[in-house]
C-alpha cells in the first residue's frame, strides 16, 4: 500500500467518524427552529459562499504562491466549518444553539456548492462537479445523515453509542494528525517560504474578524460563534476533494495536509480572544 493510499484510508476514517459523531449529537428540532431565521441563513451562506471564496481567490492573486498552493487555498476556501466547532464555541463562550444550526447547513451546502464552484474558480481544472461531489456525498453527507436518522428514530441507541463514536472520532483525528506530522513531515517542511501557511492563516483571520465585526444584529456570543463557524475549515471535505484528483501534485497535497494542524492553532487563539470579549461584555457597565 502506497503512502497516498494510506492517507486516503486515514482521511476516510477521520471524515466518517467525525461527521457521524456530529449527526448523533445533533438536535434536529432545535436545528430546524434556528434555521427558520432568515438572518442566520443569509449570514451563514453569505460569509461561507460569497465572502469566503472571494477572499480565497483574492489571496491567490495577492500572494505570490505556486499554482498548486493557490488551488489548495481555493479548495480551503470552499470547505467551511470544522467538525470540532462545538469545542471552539465552548472555548469562546459562544452560542451553542446557533452553532448547531450552522454546522449541518455548512455540511449540506459544502456537498452541493463545492463541486459546482470549484471548476468555476480554479482555472484549468479537469475534474467534473460529480468527480468532486461523489466523495463528499459518501464520506461527508452520508455519515451525517445516518447519525441524524439514528438520533431521530432511535434516540436511546444514539445516546448509548455517541460516547463511543465520539472517542473513535477523537482517535481518528489523532491518527490523521500523526499521519500528517510523522509520515509527511518532509512535505510540510517543503511549504516553508512558500506563503502556503501565510495564505491559510490570513484567510482565517480576515474572515473571522470581518464576520465578528459586522454582526448585523447578532449579540456578542452569536458573533463569536458565527465568526468561528465561517472561518474554521472542514478538513474532511478538503481532504476528500483533494484525493478526488487523479494525479495529486505534492504541493497540493501539502496544502491539504497543512489544513489539518495549522488552522487548529489559529482557531483556538481566536476562540480565546472571543471569550475575552465575552468576559468584558459580562463585566462591563
Amino acid at each position: 500500500m502506497s503512502s497516498q493510499d494510506a492517507f486516503g484510508l486515514v482521511a476516510l476514517f477521520y471524515a466518517v467518524a467525525n461527521l457521524g459523531s456530529m449527526g448523533l449529537e445533533l438536535d434536529l428540532r432545535e436545528t430546524l427552529k434556528s434555521l427558520r431565521s432568515l438572518r442566520v441563513l443569509s449570514l451563514t451562506l453569505g460569509w461561507c459562499w460569497v465572502v469566503g471564496p472571494a477572499l480565497a481567490v483574492l489571496l491567490t492573486r495577492i500572494l505570490p504562491m505556486a499554482e498548486p498552493y493557490a488551488v489548495g487555498l481555493i479548495i480551503f476556501g470552499l470547505a467551511p466549518t470544522a467538525p470540532m466547532l462545538p469545542i471552539l464555541i465552548r472555548k469562546a463562550r459562544g452560542d451553542i444553539s446557533l452553532g448547531a444550526a450552522i454546522m449541518p447547513l455548512a455540511v449540506v451546502s459544502t456537498v452541493i456548492l463545492m463541486p459546482l464552484m470549484a471548476p468555476l474558480l480554479i482555472p484549468g481544472l479537469t475534474l467534473s462537479s460529480w468527480d468532486i461531489g461523489k466523495p463528499l456525498l459518501l464520506t461527508v453527507l452520508l455519515p451525517l445523515v445516518i447519525g441524524v436518522v439514528i438520533k431521530v428514530y432511535a434516540a436511546r441507541v444514539a445516546d448509548r453509542i455517541f460516547p463511543w463514536v465520539k472517542k473513535i472520532a477523537g482517535i481518528s483525528t489523532l491518527l490523521l494528525l500523526g499521519f500528517v506530522v510523522l509520515v509527511n513531515w518532509r512535505v510540510l517542511l517543503s511549504t516553508l517560504g512558500s506563503l502556503a501557511i501565510a495564505g491559510q492563516v490570513l484567510f482565517i483571520l480576515v474572515l473571522a474578524l470581518v464576520a465578528y465585526t459586522f454582526g448585523f444584529g447578532l449579540n456578542q456570543a452569536q458573533r463569536g460563534t458565527m465568526a468561528l463557524a465561517v472561518c474554521s475549515r472542514n478538513g474532511s471535505a478538503m481532504l476528500m476533494a483533494v484525493t478526488a484528483f487523479p494525479v495529486i501534485d505534492p504541493k497540493l497535497m501539502a496544502m491539504a495536509l497543512l489544513a489539518v494542524p495549522v488552522p487548529v492553532v489559529v482557531w483556538f487563539i481566536l476562540a480565546r480572544f472571543f471569550a475575552s470579549r465575552a468576559e468584558e461584555t459580562v463585566g462591563g457597565p
